[in-house]
């Protein structure tokens, strides 16, 4: 198994896109499988259509999923922070992808996406590892 863990700056955005360093990770490895995982408790990872105003979209849909406003037992952290630490049971914080000849097997219009909702931590860890038969 071979893996690596990267720093990630969210404080510009709320939907990151990874496909490239997860291209990356993978070149040159043959065939197995990609684990990509946030070790935190408020970010999920997706894959979705970047660049087509999907992003805004998924941000959209995620407030109205887990509105700021409302209150949550949840208490410390800024104002909405409950919403945050319930992202990870709607979008999980890893995703397992099938890599062959060395390339993620991903779909025309997939890329693998960090969200993260929670403005008081914009510094996340994103964890590769790569796993062959």
């Amino acid at each position: 198994m071979h893996t690596t863990e990267f720093q990630v700056d969210t404080s510009q955005r709320q939907v990151v896109d990874l496909t490239r360093d997860v291209v990356a990770f993978c070149r040159g490895r043959g065939d197995g499988l990609v684990s990509v995982f946030a070790p935190h408790a408020t970010v999920g990872l997706a894959l979705i259509e970047v660049g087509s105003g999907s992003e805004g979209d998924l941000e959209a849909a995620l407030e109205r999923l887990l509105p700021r406003d409302r209150p949550y037992t949840h208490a410390h952290g800024s104002a909405g922070h409950g919403a945050d630490h319930l992202l990870p049971a709607l979008v999980s914080p890893s995703l397992v992808i099938p890599v062959v000849g060395g390339a993620p097997a991903l779909g025309s219009w997939q890329s693998v996406v960090l969200i993260d909702l929670n403005r008081d931590n914009p510094l996340r860890r994103v964890r590769l590892s790569f796993v062959s038969g």
